[in-house]
């Protein structure tokens, strides 16, 4: 009886504590107050609709096609462009400096009456990826205006951010705006092909200028909708960071012969086997600040009980790890990614291959170095025999993540707020890599946000097919780079 009774004691005594446990829980999540803070709606600059996209129409006409082989680029194409934007943008090639190099990357430097302020960086790219005519509406190269928006390659990524800064500074030129703090326009010709010859030879310079820009902005972040789930409110994500990039070559050589008396394990077999155990053991899932301040930003818009578990991450990191590792997008917020693309080996169907090799592709997030990488890789593959390498220009080390408290974080997103009032700011990461990796060494600070929203179906545009952005959301570019830059230059 007495068994009985202290069995019920303390079946009793776990409930209490669980009950105990879900309370504490939801009332943390409970106490989670929106980070939205009240700014009012500026004021925004007129824009002639008509003419900005005319203007960007004719930017996307002029196909500046990047190619890693030079003897591929459209020299003539990026010669045109540059001869486009002086005729263009009269006023701001009269009152800015330009520079070139490597006789395509553009350095524009807008002087400010106090020259020991550090400068403002903002940084985007004209060229753009190649596009075959099939099953688009319009041709990717017309830059047709049709049904509100303007299509064409480059509308998305990133000739778009080119042309609406351009806009933005002729415009204020013409408004009779003298900044306090200089500007420096820092616009790539190879961003789609690693952009060593654009802004990495930029950043050079810079640096041996001894400039320190007190922040750079490039593409990366957007007004994102429909994009996070649970979140019903747009969301502006104002990236802090961006991932490193690595591609590692396994090489395996072996005995051939007939496929009628094989070994008990082949190449091939030996390759996809190393393949097979990098799949199923990742790096580590980690929370980064930029990650764990963008959960902090949207835990409040939640859902029950997404809530729940994201206001107690401190305590639920593995529920939380395994809820974001369900998905392609938000596992590659938390971990470096592992994605085979390269296998090659065999020429016959009855003749055992002599060597093979495959190339897997890591996506490093901040912290986690390319040494790092290679260490996972020959500690996972346990295969002495297959070699494994970095590939020779296929590798960049994640710059560090920037500070999402620093004042130049919460002045661009005052300046979000008061063009998108409608969105939540968030940080996050860039999955991919942009130019600003290259200008980590000659900023305080560097963030990744374009003004522009995008959609689930817009990821499909982008290098893809249709791509195309509303006259609407365009002019609204233009009036957040016009708001940012008065914030952030000041005026005489």
């Amino acid at each position: 009886m007495r068994f009985f009774m202290l069995k019920k004691l303390l079946l009793a005594l776990v409930l209490l504590s669980l009950v105990g446990v879900i309370g504490y829980a939801s009332y943390r999540a409970v106490l989670l107050q929106s980070q939205s803070q009240d700014v009012q709606a500026a004021a925004l600059m007129r824009v002639d609709a008509a003419a900005v996209a005319d203007g960007l129409s004719q930017a996307i006409g002029v196909p500046t096609v990047s190619s890693t082989d030079p003897a591929k680029v459209d020299v003539g194409a990026f010669r045109y462009f540059h001869r486009f934007l002086q005729a263009r943008f009269a006023r701001t090639h009269q009152t800015l400096s330009v520079e070139t190099f490597n006789d395509f990357g553009l350095l524009y430097t807008w002087k400010g009456s106090q020259p020991e302020l550090p400068p403002v960086l903002l940084a985007a790219h004209y060229d753009v990826v190649p596009a075959a005519t099939e099953g688009w509406t319009h041709p990717p190269f017309d830059g047709v205006i049709a049904d509100g928006f303007v299509w064409g390659r480059g509308a998305l990524d990133d000739k778009n951010s080119v042309m609406a800064i351009m806009e933005a500074v002729e415009a204020l030129i013409g408004l009779g705006y003298q900044p306090k703090r200089t500007l420096l326009l820092a616009f790539g010709h190879d961003e789609e092909v690693g952009g060593e010859r654009g802004a990495k030879a930029i950043a050079a310079k810079l640096a041996e200028r001894g400039i320190k820009a007190s922040y750079t902005l490039d593409e990366g972040g957007a007004v994102t909708r429909g994009v996070v789930a649970g979140v019903q409110r747009p969301v502006a994500s104002l990236m802090a960071g961006e991932k490193g990039y690595l591609s590692v070559k396994l090489r395996l050589t072996g005995d051939g012969g007939h496929s009628s008396t094989p070994p008990r394990h082949t190449v091939i077999g030996r390759l996809a086997a190393a393949i097979a155990k990098l799949e199923d053991e990742p790096m580590p899932a980690r929370l980064i600040e930029p990650v764990d301040a963008l959960l902090g930003e949207i835990a409040p818009e939640m859902d029950w009980p997404t809530r729940i578990v994201v206001a107690n991450r401190d305590w639920l990191s593995p529920v939380l790890f395994a809820a974001l590792g369900g998905s392609r997008t938000t596992d590659a917020l938390i971990r470096t990614t592992t994605a085979p693309t390269v296998f090659k080996a065999g020429e016959a169907d009855n003749v055992l291959p002599t060597e093979g090799e495959a190339i897997v592709n890591f996506r490093l997030l901040p912290g986690d170095g390319i040494d790092a990488v290679l260490a996972h890789v020959r500690e996972v593959i346990d295969d002495e025999g297959i070699v494994v390498e970095a590939m020779a220009g296929f590798g960049s080390e994640a710059p560090p993540a920037s500070d999402v408290h620093a004042p130049q974080y919460k002045l661009i997103a005052r300046s979000i707020r008061e063009v998108f009032p409608e969105a939540i700011v968030a940080s996050g990461i860039v999955l991919g890599a942009t130019d600003n990796r290259h200008y980590a060494s000659v900023r305080e600070q560097g963030y990744n946000f374009s003004p522009m929203p995008y959609t689930n179906e817009d990821a499909g545009r982008i290098h893809g097919v249709d791509e195309r952005i509303a006259i609407a959301d365009y002019e609204r570019m233009i009036q957040f780079y016009a708001q940012l830059l008065r914030n952030s230059l000041g005026a005489q």
